[in-house]
C-alpha cells in the first residue's frame, strides 16, 4: 500500500502582515487611528486608506458609509494585536491614551502585557509587549498564559520623562490576530490540520495557535459567537487577514499543503520562483478570508 504523501510544513518564519477592515466613516476612523493609536497614513484613496509605522502597512480601511458594527455573535475579528518593541514603548502608549481619557482593558498574560480598546466601529484592538522568550513557561508543548493584573506602577515607571506623543514606535508590528469563530472543533481542524499551525494553548472556549514557537499568532474563540452566522452585508467588519511568508518557496509549499488537504485556494499571480511575488487566498470554515504572500 502506498503511504500518504506527508504534508509540507508551514514555514516557521510566517508572520502576520496586515488586517483589512470596513468602517462606517473613514474620516472618523483615520482620526482615531492617527490620534489615539499613533498609526500614520501611508496611502489615501477614494474611500480607502492604509496606515502603519515606518512604511510598514499594518491596517487597511475601506469605507462603507453608515456601516454598523458587526454583531459580536458573528465570526470575524475579535481583536488585532499591535506588538511594540519594548516595555517602555508600551508604557508611553498607556500614558498617552490615559491622557486622552480613553478607557483601556488590561491583562498580564505571563508571556506578554496587553492593553485593549475598540475603534469607533467596534473593532477590537490590543497593544502589547512580549516578555523575553526565556521567561515563557512551556508544559508538554503548550505555553502557559494567564489573565493577571498588570503592575501598572511598575510599567509606567519605565515611560521616562514625559515627552510629546510621536505615535507608535519604529518596529511596531502586527503581532497576532484573535478571531471569533462559530465552532471550535471545525476551527482546530482547519487551522491546525489544513493550514499547519501548532496549537500552543487551550482555554475554555478558545484555542491559540502559532508557528516557530511563538506564544500565538492566531487566537480563536467561541465566547460570543458559538453557532453564529456571518455578519450582514454592509457591516463594519473584517475583510481579510494577510500573512507573510519569507520566500516564494514557502508559498509554494503552502499551496501544495492546501492541495493535499483538499483546501480550495486562489492564486494571483503565482510562480514558484524567488523572483515571483504571489498570493494565495483561502476562506476558513466561517467565511473569514486569509491571504498568504511572499
Amino acid at each position: 500500500m502506498t503511504k500518504p504523501r506527508p504534508l509540507p510544513r508551514l514555514d516557521p518564519a510566517l508572520t502576520p502582515g496586515h488586517v483589512e477592515l470596513t468602517v462606517g466613516d473613514l474620516a472618523r476612523s483615520l482620526a482615531f487611528y492617527r490620534e489615539v493609536l499613533g498609526l500614520r497614513p501611508l496611502t489615501l484613496g477614494e474611500g480607502t486608506a492604509s496606515l502603519g509605522v515606518g512604511g510598514r502597512v499594518l491596517l487597511t480601511l475601506r469605507e462603507v458609509p453608515g456601516a454598523r458594527p458587526a454583531p459580536a455573535s458573528s465570526p470575524g475579528l475579535y481583536h488585532l494585536a499591535l506588538l511594540v518593541p519594548t516595555r517602555a514603548d508600551l508604557a508611553r502608549f498607556v500614558r498617552h491614551v490615559a491622557g486622552r481619557g480613553v478607557r483601556l482593558g488590561q491583562s498580564d498574560h505571563l508571556v506578554s502585557e496587553a492593553f485593549y480598546l475598540q475603534d469607533p466601529d467596534g473593532h477590537g484592538i490590543e497593544v502589547y509587549r512580549d516578555r523575553p522568550r526565556h521567561e515563557w513557561t512551556w508544559d508538554g508543548g503548550e505555553v502557559r498564559m494567564g489573565g493577571d493584573l498588570i503592575d501598572l506602577a511598575g510599567l509606567l515607571a519605565e515611560a521616562g520623562v514625559p515627552t510629546p506623543w510621536a505615535g507608535l514606535p519604529e518596529g511596531t508590528t502586527l503581532g497576532h490576530l484573535h478571531l471569533r469563530v462559530s465552532d471550535l472543533t471545525a476551527a482546530e481542524a482547519f487551522y491546525e490540520d489544513a493550514l499547519g499551525f501548532d496549537v500552543v494553548s487551550r482555554w475554555p472556549g478558545a484555542l491559540f495557535l502559532s508557528v516557530g514557537g511563538y506564544h500565538h499568532h492566531i487566537g480563536l474563540n467561541t465566547w460570543q459567537s458559538r453557532g453564529g452566522s456571518a455578519a450582514p452585508e454592509g457591516s463594519a467588519r473584517l475583510e481579510r487577514v494577510v500573512f507573510h511568508l519569507p520566500h516564494s518557496g514557502a508559498l509554494g509549499d503552502l499551496a501544495e499543503r492546501f492541495r493535499l488537504s483538499g483546501v480550495s485556494i486562489t492564486q494571483s499571480p503565482f510562480i514558484r520562483s524567488a523572483q515571483s511575488v504571489g498570493i494565495l487566498e483561502v476562506r476558513d470554515p466561517f467565511g473569514i478570508l486569509l491571504a498568504f504572500t511572499a
